[in-house]
């Protein structure tokens, strides 16, 4: 019998969610890492700036690898609960064929549209801040494919009910990054000096060797999936049913890259002076990777949880789903809640990683405060996204998602910033009221019609 269909709940949600949850604070390492060590090299946190503007393409390339691999994890835990075996061990391999696919496009990105994004962001900036941007976003899409194969097998092991393997992955590209980076952005010993580049290289690094640990996991370890490509034929239906929930996930992660884009040309726009708008830019791409540390907890615990509701969802035990649910939301609420404590208590603290001067801590520390009062409301929507991808309800998710990043922050930004940039980081916490109503009224639905029919 199958560990997500007869153990208690909560300790079964400890038991696969702590190694993910710790993970994907592993993964935030990977968003801060490069910025800390890069707030000391250049002049006037040159480097820094130049990361944060070209997030966005960063955050694109990781909503088509982690929603592509949401979609794969979906589809293997549902074809499991429902004793299909071979199935799920088809759906892998289609998987890391899209990996493969999706990892040509974003090197075609990478080599002939880094120059054009960075330079739209950055506007009339130093020269430099958009040649220190080509330099890192460049290295990270051209040489993406070990991100893309790394992530599809970590989401296909998590599947069968494994977190081990996934963290331990984790842990091996972070440290790797880490340990490279400093090496490859100052040039220490035999390493030459490649400044931003340099970071970027040290991050894809850190992916290949993960993805070589998996490689060689699946290799000489058993799971509930075979990953074997003969007598395989690429079906069209896996892989509609695989983007039903993928895409879902792939759209709300791409909207993020769309939110810090428009962000920074909100602010790139602002009647405020020149000086403070690209400080405002510095400011809001460090809160945006330090926030990582509250929201990747919590979306370590959807990956924990996820397999366990679709299991029992296709398996169609209403109660054990449920009481997942329950537990998850209340964990959810603690992480969250402890979040936002520290971000009000201790957002000087945090900026001070960054070595930022007192104008840009000043600035930082109201901006810090403002936004990180959506970290409660953002506790329910988050987890009812997981639940809406796990028992196939991808559309609600993404529709959460266009309402919070879309259709009310960035106007809501937009016309806030008109009053003044301080005004305007209010926009979050308004957006994640709203997208938390709209998940609750999702939620009741669903429990009145599809939950209804489980047993």
């Amino acid at each position: 019998m199958n560990k997500m269909g007869t153990q208690k709940i909560f300790p079964l949600i400890m038991s696969m969610s702590l190694p993910a949850m710790f993970s994907m604070i592993i993964q935030a390492l990977y968003n801060v890492v490069d910025s800390v060590f890069l707030a000391n090299y250049g002049e006037n946190s040159e480097a820094l700036t130049a990361v944060s503007l070209v997030y966005p393409l960063q955050l694109l390339l990781i909503a088509f690898i982690v929603g592509t691999g949401v979609g794969v994890n979906s589809l293997i835990a549902r074809r499991l609960g429902e004793k299909e075996h071979r199935e799920a061990s088809k759906v892998a391999v289609t998987g890391i064929i899209l990996a493969f696919f999706t990892w040509i496009i974003f090197a075609f990105i990478g080599i002939f549209f880094s120059r054009p994004f960075i330079s739209l962001m950055a506007g009339s900036s130093n020269p430099r801040i958009i040649e220190y941007g080509v330099d890192y976003i460049s290295v990270v899409l051209i040489f993406s494919l070990g991100a893309f194969v790394q992530v599809m097998l970590e989401k296909c092991i998590q599947a069968t009910g494994n977190m081990i393997f996934p963290m331990i992955s984790h842990l091996i590209g972070a440290i790797s990054n880490i340990i490279l980076d400093p090496l490859f952005i100052f040039g220490v010993g035999p390493f030459p000096e490649l400044g931003a580049k340099g970071a970027a290289v040290a991050t894809v690094l850190g992916q290949w060797f993960a993805m070589i640990f998996l490689i060689i996991t699946i290799l000489v370890k058993k799971f509930d999936i075979k990953f074997s490509f003969k007598g395989f034929k690429l079906r069209l239906r896996r892989i509609k049913d695989i983007y039903v929930v993928g895409l879902s996930g792939i759209v709300m992660q791409a909207i993020g890259s769309v939110l810090v884009a428009g962000i920074n040309i909100i602010l790139s726009v602002s009647p405020a002076p020149d000086a403070m708008n690209s400080a405002a830019q510095t400011i809001f791409g460090i809160y945006y990777k330090i926030q990582s540390f509250v929201f990747m907890p919590v979306f370590g615990l959807n990956q924990g949880v996820s397999p366990i509701i679709g299991y029992n969802y296709g398996a169609k035990n209403r109660k054990r789903m449920m009481t997942t649910l329950k537990y998850a939301l209340l964990i959810s609420a603690t992480i969250m809640g402890i979040g936002t404590l520290v971000f009000q208590v201790f957002p000087r603290t945090i900026l001070g990683m960054f070595n930022t001067s007192p104008e840009l801590t000043e600035l930082g520390v109201d901006a810090i405060r403002k936004i990180s009062l959506c970290f409660l409301p953002a506790s329910i929507g988050v987890i009812m996204t997981a639940l809406f991808q796990s028992v196939g309800k991808g559309i609600r998710s993404l529709l959460m998602s266009v309402l919070r990043q879309l259709v009310l922050i960035l106007p809501v930004a937009f016309v806030l910033s008109k009053i003044s940039i301080d005004v305007m980081w209010f926009a979050f916490p308004i957006a994640e009221i709203f997208c938390t109503i709209l998940a609750l009224i999702f939620f009741f639905d669903l429990k009145k019609k599809d939950f209804s029919k489980l047993n």
